[in-house]
């Protein structure tokens, strides 16, 4: 039983994590739910066989019987997690497609910035002409402090 919960928990894994990784914001919310799910399942597996309650009633006898409340409480921990990144991600998601008419999650400007200068510089490292103008880091050494 626990080798099929194994297997349905990677399985959940790996298909919220490939979701994750796709532009539209619907797949990304449904990766996220994914991942949540399979977060409960690794939780609640991991909490071993069902025992008695773990409050104490004086009918169970050693401890040893009871259930470990502490894979439950993390579970409860990550559904509230899980319902809130994804009530955010709606949000976000119905504010995206209010303004563009598509979910589709595009690169902003300062990332196409990098990445262009980052193909100027070629491998050696950011090319240093000299210039302070265009060299941004550049210390003055005749500054007074």
């Amino acid at each position: 039983m626990s080798l099929a919960l194994a297997a349905v928990t990677a399985i959940l894994f790996a298909a919220g994590t490939w979701l994750l990784l796709q532009r539209r914001l619907t797949r990304i919310i449904i990766g996220i739910g994914l991942l949540g799910h399979g977060a409960n399942l690794l939780l609640v597996t991991s909490g071993g066989r069902a025992g008695s309650p773990p409050v104490i009633d004086g009918s169970a006898g050693s401890p040893a019987e009871y259930s470990d409340p502490l894979p439950q409480a993390l579970a409860l921990t990550a559904i509230v997690i899980t319902f809130g990144v994804t009530a955010f991600l709606l949000a976000l998601g119905y504010r995206s497609w209010q303004i563009n008419r598509d979910d589709k999650v595009e690169d902003d400007l300062e990332d196409r910035i990098v990445a262009r200068l980052n193909e100027l510089d070629g491998p050696e490292g950011p090319i240093d002409d000299g210039d302070p103008d265009t060299n941004e880091f550049e210390v003055e050494e005749d500054a007074q402090p």
